[in-house]
């Protein structure tokens, strides 16, 4: 009889106790904006990164959790008052506020919708034993013994929300605090047919007509991601220029994206850098002149995401 594993980044079904099993030891840790796992150190932005991160130990299978909890920090406890002495109340300045321009309105705070996945698997792809589903809240293992018709795949559509300690979905109402418990959010929406595999490749290059970015500020630069999947490093060529991008991103499974992006201010060429990560690109602009930056395209809409602006914090 088969056992799902339950330690974290594992997730398969297995007989055999002795097998190994690939995993994260260690909690999730959520800190300003960052994801990553307590046991190793990569750091990423996105939740689908997050998720990506690749599992950093190995050892057996198990179907006890014994990730650590992270403790709780309690607050530092207030000195202790002089006898007889009267309290005095102290002032606590209020944080800074960003200056925004007032020929350029702030943007909102609200998020957008994510596009909701309507793919399905390529029929004449294999399914390899033991695959688990790609969307997001499910987590069934294929069955090969089970007829495709009679899978229901249960999912979330929608996107992870994390906001003041709450975290839940946002195509759902339930809000939960515990990482732990927003894994098991069970999905809103209902598909017959699992997604194992997704779509083959087509013969060729193909082209990447568009790619997803954000990105956020200090007052001396702009640091944008821009989301690409396995970009060939010996081949990538990133051209900067005073007032625009030249971008040439050739993968290593056969895809490539090619744009000029046209800055919404000028930068310093010289200044700026890039580096290519495993699932995407990432950009620093040197600002030539301290603008604040709404939008990183001179003629991208605002779409309505938050912009940080502020100075980096020390490492």
């Amino acid at each position: 009889m088969s056992s799902k594993c339950v330690h974290k980044g594992c997730g398969k079904q297995f007989t055999d106790p002795e097998e190994p099993c690939v995993y994260h030891p260690g909690p999730p840790v959520f800190h300003e904006g960052q994801k990553g796992w307590k046991c190793c150190k990569p750091r990423v932005l996105t939740f689908d990164e997050f998720l990506d991160i690749p599992p950093c130990t190995t050892g057996k299978h198990s179907t006890v959790d014994d990730t650590p909890v992270e403790p709780v920090k309690e607050p530092a406890a207030a000195a202790p008052e002089l006898s007889g002495a009267v309290p005095t109340a102290v002032p606590v300045p209020a944080p800074p506020r960003p200056v925004h321009s007032p020929a350029i309105p702030p943007p909102s705070s609200a998020p957008s919708p994510a596009p909701e996945e309507d793919l399905s698997d390529d029929p004449s792809l294999d399914i390899p034993a033991n695959a688990t589903c790609r969307r997001k809240g499910c987590n069934a293992s294929y069955d090969a013994s089970k007829p495709r018709e009679e899978e229901k795949c249960v999912y979330h559509p929608g996107h992870p929300i994390f906001h003041e300690g709450s975290k839940g979905w946002s195509c759902c109402k339930k809000r939960v605090l515990e990482f732990d418990e927003f894994l098991k959010i069970q999905g809103c929406k209902e598909k017959t047919k699992h997604l194992f595999v997704g779509q083959g490749k087509p013969a060729g290059e193909e082209k990447v007509d568009s790619i997803r970015n954000d990105f956020y500020q200090t007052t001396s630069s702009v640091n944008v991601s821009l989301y690409l999947k396995k970009i060939d490093k010996s081949k990538a060529k990133v051209e900067f220029s005073s007032t625009s991008i030249d971008l040439d991103l050739p993968t290593t499974d056969n895809k490539r994206f090619t744009d000029t992006y046209q800055l919404f201010a000028p930068i310093d060429p010289a200044k700026s850098q890039f580096r290519v990560l495993g699932t995407k690109l990432e950009l620093t602009l040197a600002k030539a002149d301290g603008t604040s930056w709404p939008v990183l395209r001179s003629n991208d809409r605002w779409t309505g995401e938050r912009i940080q602006v502020g100075s980096a914090g020390r490492a």
